[in-house]
């Protein structure tokens, strides 16, 4: 049975300076084309400035952890805050997506589903456990047992796991709880967009079939793959024109 719209919540957040307010604003966008219904929308951020007025700015729930060593990327350590127990009182369903995806289909499926917690199986190792946390789903308040556990244990969890989304999927998968989306729902831009060599040279990267949300990660953004730009040398794409049909406010 599908989640009555009232208790239909999409989460996204935003920190630091890395993504602007326009990811944001054009997620909700790409949502409200593609998900029928009422629904909320919340951005946990810790700068609401020039997000657009439909979007509920509220904030990141504290996470009092040590900072990265200078020069190691953000491993989204704060993504966990979405498994507190009391959400600034949200309740329901939550779908929680990155702000850099282009949803390209439709995301009632993500909501109908059954599945305790369901996220993207990760793409290059297919033969462990770990999901990749652009997408997932999950009943808000039901897992603050994530969140409490990684406080309790930090330092020695950071040690094992290389990022958030390498604890939540085995933590989870310990307990029975995970489960993977559809692999044709949730393709990625690196691996499944762009032609391989040399076919990238001559033909632009394209929508991977069935596919409902694109995940960037890895090698370009959005609109680095609208110019056909990547962040690794003699890696060479076109531009990927579709992506200026979703991925606007």
């Amino acid at each position: 049975m599908s989640e009555p719209a009232a208790q239909r919540n999409v989460l996204c957040m935003k920190w630091g300076t890395k993504y602007g307010p326009e990811y944001v604003n054009a997620l909700f966008a790409m949502v409200r084309r593609h998900l029928t219904g009422d629904f909320r929308f919340v951005c946990l951020t810790d700068d609401a400035a020039g997000i657009r007025p439909e979007v509920e700015c509220l904030p990141i729930p504290t996470l009092d952890i040590r900072p990265e060593q200078p020069g190691v990327p953000d491993r989204a350590w704060r993504k966990l805050t979405t498994f507190v127990g009391d959400l600034h009182g949200l309740h329901g369903t939550a779908l929680y997506l990155d702000v850099d995806v282009v949803v390209v289909g439709s995301l009632d499926p993500f909501f109908e589903l059954p599945g305790e917690f369901l996220i993207i199986k990760d793409y290059k190792r297919a033969w462990r456990v770990t999901g990749n946390s652009s997408v997932y789903r999950f009943t808000l308040g039901a897992h603050a047992d994530v969140l409490a556990n990684f406080q309790r244990h930090e330092a020695d969890i950071r040690h094992r796991f290389r990022n958030e989304q390498a604890y939540l999927s085995d933590y989870l998968h310990r307990q029975g709880k995970l489960a993977y989306w559809p692999a044709a729902w949730c393709p990625s831009f690196k691996y499944h967009s762009i032609p391989t060599w040399p076919l990238n040279y001559w033909q632009e990267p394209q929508v991977p079939h069935d596919a409902r949300v694109v995940i960037f990660h890895g090698e370009c953004n959005p609109p680095d793959a609208l110019l056909g730009k990547r962040n690794r040398r003699f890696r060479y794409i076109r531009p990927a024109r579709w992506v200026a049909t979703h991925w606007r406010e």
